[in-house]
């Protein structure tokens, strides 16, 4: 199996967006997921109005949060971290510089493939280290019994079918004005039994 194809994909989507740097993941959950744990994040806010898996992510890998009354369109930054939950952001060039921006392709999005995400990074030591860690804690092209893995990974890689799929509907994409999503379009979590702890 060729990872070519994740490799243009990753490219493209840069690109588009602005960024140095892609790395495709699995879903844009498991890219913030990463993110967290690569920028060992011990807390973090979030607004009460966004999807449940970032809130259960905190729970998921024991770190704490807070709810917090922030208005936001497009994309918001976790508290005082640089890693931005981009899930509904299709913007050209709408990269935001010094962050690790997550985008998701789940088939509800603009460029809508059933699943799969891409954390955007200008830093090259954030985007290999990333990398590595969507791929179970291998160097990408390199055999893996060639290799000492010495970094913790977690099998969240974009496969190349996803990204083939990505690469065909990505003109289209690019063409077609994107959805804006308003905030209300999101349950208060802090209403859910979930979260009434919070």
């Amino acid at each position: 199996m060729s990872f070519e194809s994740v490799k243009e994909f990753e490219q493209k989507i840069a690109d588009f967006y602005g960024a140095p740097y892609g790395i495709a993941i699995d879903s844009c959950t498991h890219a913030i997921e990463l993110c967290l744990r690569y920028k060992d994040v011990k807390k973090f806010t979030t607004p009460y109005r966004t999807y449940p898996s970032v809130p259960n992510l905190a729970k998921k890998i024991g770190i704490d949060f807070e709810f917090d009354e922030r208005e936001w369109t497009g994309f918001y930054n976790l508290g005082n971290t640089n890693i931005v939950d981009g899930a509904v952001w299709w913007e050209r060039n709408g990269y935001v510089p010094n962050t690790l921006m997550c985008l998701s392709f789940q088939y509800q999005k603009h460029l809508s493939l059933g699943r799969g995400g891409m954390i955007l990074t200008d830093d090259k030591e954030a985007r290999d280290e990333l990398k590595k860690m969507s791929y179970d804690g291998r160097e990408p092209d390199v055999p893996w019994r060639d290799q000492n893995i010495s970094t913790m990974g977690y099998h969240y890689y974009m496969t190349p079918e996803t990204a083939s799929l990505g690469l065909e509907k990505l003109p289209d994409a690019i063409e077609t004005e994107a959805r804006v999503w308003d905030i209300q379009e999101w349950p208060d979590l802090r209403e859910m039994d979930l979260f009434k702890d919070v």
